[in-house]
């Protein structure tokens, strides 16, 4: 008995490895992407994986033939979702998050996007998933899109005097 559960355990510990050696860099790209950080090291988004990784090993042997990848990405989110609303070290409001390229974004509208557009989530998925109307998640990565593709514009430097008057 003790041989056979020694032996689920090791095959379970395989089966996690492999899935993490298959799927450990997108799912940090993923990450990265939703904390806005720039660089190599991004600390929030290395957090973020390792508890969604972790919640997706103690739910490795219910999976029951279910997507780990969609299992961990869920997880994923939905972490990103509620520290982001809680503000728990995840920059939440737009022009406040690190140096990425979403970094002009709020963190709801750098998940939709994420999720639309880099994972290929269908609206529909996405709006049950963040429990939003599919209307909402429509509206939120339209906006999205549109700040990435036409950035507010930086404010004009303050002149003096002497030189706004002279042509």
């Amino acid at each position: 008995m003790r041989a056979r559960r020694t032996a689920q355990n090791a095959r379970r510990a395989r089966e996690f490895e492999a899935f993490v050696a298959g799927a450990g860099g997108r799912l940090l790209h993923t990450a990265a992407l939703l904390t806005a950080e720039d660089g190599t090291d991004h600390p929030h988004a290395r957090r973020l994986l390792t508890h969604a990784l972790a919640q997706t090993y103690a739910d490795w042997d219910r999976l029951h033939g279910e997507d780990p990848y969609d299992r961990a990405r869920r997880h994923l989110v939905l972490r990103f979702d509620h520290t982001a609303w809680y503000r728990h070290g995840i920059p939440w409001r737009a022009g406040t998050a690190g140096s990425g390229p979403l970094a002009g974004l709020t963190a709801r509208e750098r998940l939709v996007l994420v999720l639309r557009l880099y994972e290929g989530v269908a609206e529909e998925q996405t709006a049950a998933l963040l429990g939003l109307p599919v209307e909402r998640v429509h509206a939120v990565c339209d906006r999205a899109a549109a700040t990435l593709l036409h950035p507010p514009r930086e404010p004009a430097p303050v002149r003096s005097g002497v030189e706004a008057a002279t042509p």
